[in-house]
This record gives C-alpha cells, sequence and structure tokens, in this order.
C-alpha cells in the first residue's frame, strides 16, 4: 500500500529545520504485515527529544530512515500468528519490541532486550525485515515504529493494546514519555517516600519523571531548567523548589535548599553539562540517574572517589526500565485517576506537512510535547 511518512535522508543539516527541512514527506510503499506483525494506522505520534536526536546527528542512525516512535494508532490487520489482537483494537506503541526469550527479557528486564537492541540500531524490525520502501530502495524503521505517518508495520511485540475511549494524542504519550520518565524514578530507583528528589530538564521526560516522583512521595521535588516558563510549570504540576540552570551557583543553591544535596537526581536533558550538575546536586549515600542520550562520543568526568566514600551511585535509566505490557496499563489507570495528569504536558498537535517546523519549536525549548496528528 502507499503512504505519507515523514523520512531523513541525512543527518545534521542545519536550523532552521522549516528551512533545511530535514523530515521529506514522501510516499512510501508499506508492505503487509508479516508473520507476528501488525499494520496499524496511527492516531496520533509525539514529536520526541530523541528523534530530534537522530536528525541533529547527535543519536546516529543508519539513513534513509522513517522516523517517530511515540504513538498510538488502531490496529488494521493481523499478520499470521497474532492471534490476542483484533482489526479495531487500539494500542500505544513501545520502542523495544521485546522478544520475551532472550536472557534479559527472561530475568524481567525487556527494556534491555538484545534482539530488538541489535533490530533497533540496524533500522529494522525485531525480524530483521524492513516493510518500507521508496523506488524499490528499503528506508530503515526508527525503534521498530516509524510513526509520522498514516500508517506503520510494526511487530506485534511493539504494540501494547489499551482501551478504545482513551484518546490517541494523549495515549501516544505512553509509549515514551510516560513510561521513560515516571519509569525512571519508579522504577529504575524506586524512589522510597519521604525522598528528596531533583529533575534535571524539563522536556516531556523530565516532567514525567516530576509526576512520578509526586507519586512516589518524594517530600521534596526540585525542577532544574533554562526556560523559567517551564518552571512555572512544573511548580504547578508539584515541584516544591525550581531553579534556573544558567545560575553560576545553581548547584550551591540545591545543595544549600536540600540540606546538602538530593536523595535522587535524574538528568532528563541528554547534555553532559546537565548529568555534571545532577552529579553535582547529588548529596552523601545518592544516587544519579540519567536517561539523556548525549552524542556517543560525549564524555563525562567523576571522582570514583565520591562512589566510595560517599557511596554514591551514577546508573542509566532505558525505557524507564519498565515492563510495558505491566506498566502502560497502570501508568494509564493512574492517568484515569488523576493522579498522573499527563494531558498537562501537551502543548500543540500539529500536521505532519508541518513537522519540520515544529522541531524546531523543539529544539528551542518552547514545547514540552507537540503530538502530529495524520
Amino acid at each position: 500500500m502507499k503512504i505519507r511518512s515523514a523520512v531523513l535522508h541525512q543527518m545534521g543539516l542545519p536550523r532552521p529545520y522549516a528551512t533545511s527541512r530535514p523530515l521529506k514527506i514522501e510516499q512510501l510503499d508499506l508492505e503487509g504485515p508479516g508473520e507476528g506483525e501488525i499494520l496499524v494506522k496511527i492516531g496520533a505520534a509525539g514529536l520526541c527529544h530523541s528523534d530530534l536526536s537522530v536528525i541533529d546527528g547527535s543519536r546516529p542512525r543508519p539513513v534513509p530512515m522513517a522516523l517517530g516512535h511515540e504513538a498510538a494508532g488502531e490496529v488494521v490487520e493481523l499478520g499470521s500468528g497474532v492471534g490476542d489482537l483484533a482489526a479495531g483494537d487500539h494500542v500505544v506503541f513501545v520502542f523495544v519490541p521485546s522478544c520475551g526469550r532472550c536472557p534479559k527479557c527472561a530475568s524481567g528486564r525487556p527494556a534491555l532486550c538484545e534482539p530488538a537492541a541489535k533490530a533497533n540500531g540496524a533500522g529494522t524490525l525485531v525480524s530483521g525485515a524492513r516493510r518500507l520502501s521508496l523506488h524499490g530502495k528499503p528506508i530503515n524503521h526508527h525503534l521498530g515504529v516509524s510513526a509520522f505517518a498514516d500508517y506503520a508495520v510494526v511487530s506485534r511485540n511493539s504494540a501494547i493494546k489499551i482501551a478504545a475511549d482513551l484518546p490517541f494524542e494523549i495515549a501516544a504519550l505512553f509509549g515514551c514519555a510516560v513510561i521513560t520518565g515516571v519509569g525512571a524514578v519508579v522504577n529504575t530507583s524506586r524512589v522510597p517516600i519521604g525522598s528528596t528528589v531533583a529533575v534535571i530538564g524539563l522536556g516531556g521526560v523530565g516532567l514525567n519523571a516530576l509526576l512520578g516522583a509526586r507519586l512516589a512521595g518524594a517530600r521534596q521535588i526540585v525542577a532544574i531548567d533554562l526556560r523559567d516558563d517551564k518552571l512555572r510549570l512544573a511548580k504547578t504540576l508539584g515541584a516544591t523548589h525550581t531553579f534556573n540552570a544558567s545560575a553560576p551557583d545553581c548547584a550551591q543553591q540545591v545543595r544549600e535548599a536540600t540540606g546538602g544535596g538530593v536523595d535522587y537526581a535524574f538528568e532528563m536533558a541528554g547534555s553532559i553539562p546537565a548529568l555534571d550538575l545532577a552529579w553535582a546536586i547529588t548529596g552523601r549515600g545518592g544516587e544519579t540517574v540519567t536517561a539523556g542520550l548525549p552524542h556517543p562520543d560525549k564524555r563525562m568526568s567523576i571522582p570514583p572517589v565520591a562512589l566510595v566514600a560517599e557511596e554514591r551511585s551514577l546508573r542509566g535509566s532505558y525505557l524507564g526500565s519498565c515492563v510495558p505490557v505491566r506498566d502502560v496499563p497502570n501508568f494509564v489507570q493512574l492517568y484515569r485517576s488523576g493522579q498522573l495528569p499527563v494531558d498537562r504536558l501537551m502543548t500543540a498537535t500539529v500536521k505532519l506537512d508541518d513537522i519540520n517546523a515544529a522541531f524546531d519549536r523543539l529544539a528551542d525549548g518552547e514545547t514540552v510535547r507537540t503530538v502530529m496528528r495524520p
């Protein structure tokens, strides 16, 4: 079938993207679903910093690639072997199509699924196939989803069934921003009630981490960003303290406000200065967690003695250390009950043809979550 899709042919084109247009809206050929795969009509797709990181070259991926990984839609067709979904079902996509059988999946850590990591790096579905092509030449899939389009073929393992009454633009956020941000707090760190928490970088993932900290019962929630408008939003979402990261003495201010540093510092900006700041404001015995994805050539420096003498730790969080089949439905129910007001993070909706300009606004930090509707 013919579909419209946003395709990246070259990473690192200059800004403004509205002018350089790194994402070309192409008419692609989409094969039907193979064994264990499904065809989905895209209802909505969120614009995430992980997409931007591929566009600007910070997260190298094989091109040409059809981008978009945070999305929700309606099942249209089932491939052979898929018996637990039906046409008309609504699903949220997850960007790690965990196989359920490799050692990491078997140990309860599907976010680290080995076949999924290999497929995502190669730009294929977890089966190794590419279902997209342009003039007979294959187009790579982004994280097994490629949702900046009107239709997508994905692995059954990339989709979590949801209730049909959840609006697509809200449902899409659960595929990345919610599970990554909230998951980092409740799964990766398992923040105990009464802890002190800081979140650096108040994009969609960072603000979800803030919501996760409130959900976990943190007694102090410190929000840090370069933009005052995001700090004001964080205050309305439960932050007890806000600090602008541009202040030369930001780390000192946070440490004074928290009595020597926080128990848990979450870096969600994807930059080394932000990670350095997170480390600097983590107190003795505390944990610094990063879910950001700077360029793989970037490095940070820490004094190893602090790991021992202060019993501190530094760890990463991918997919919020989630088990998607468990966590997506749970987080949706928390949203419905008012405990995870993720709808307040939506900034705007755009059409597919306007996606390059929307990424300019994301790069400038003007938006939290913009959602594309085909």
